[in-house]
């Protein structure tokens, strides 16, 4: 069965060198399960955190579910995620590091589980981002004049 993906976070691969990228389980209410199946998620401005030998997600926004009424969640609550306990050792000694902090770049469904990708990422330096919205503008210069003298 092939992976869903849910929601990405474009704006991760703009901000920060990505490292390693692990998979993890999230904690969620029965609500925020059908609202995650119907793509209603959104990881702008989110990060994760290693608390007292737990991960835990923040500022993801699970939309409340159409027909939940009063069982309804907190859109922007703090949530759990699963990983082994030695993922967990070594994420919690990198992020100490300075300068490396936990993104979540996608959620997917995996065989009806919710998944999130998290990833080790580094914050880039303004001109980081500048180089790397030149060559992207290069190589779309050089994808059109390709496509362009392809054409005759």
């Amino acid at each position: 069965m092939a992976n869903k993906v849910v929601a990405t976070n474009r704006k991760a691969y703009h901000d920060y060198h990505i490292g390693e990228t692990y998979e993890a389980g999230i904690v969620l209410t029965g609500t925020e399960i059908k609202s995650v199946r119907q793509g209603m998620v959104s990881l702008r401005d989110s990060f994760a955190r290693v608390e007292n030998g737990e991960v835990f997600l923040y500022n993801m926004n699970v939309s409340p579910y159409d027909a939940g009424n009063r069982f309804n969640h907190e859109p922007r609550r703090t949530r759990k995620l699963l990983l082994n306990k030695s993922e967990i050792r070594k994420l919690a000694t990198k992020t100490q590091e300075k300068g490396f902090t936990l993104v979540p770049l996608k959620v997917y469904l995996k065989n009806g589980w919710a998944k999130v990708e998290l990833a080790l990422a580094r914050g880039k330096r303004l001109y980081d981002k500048r180089e790397d919205i030149k060559k992207r503008d290069i190589r779309r210069q050089v994808d059109r004049a390709i496509k362009d003298r392809g054409s005759y």
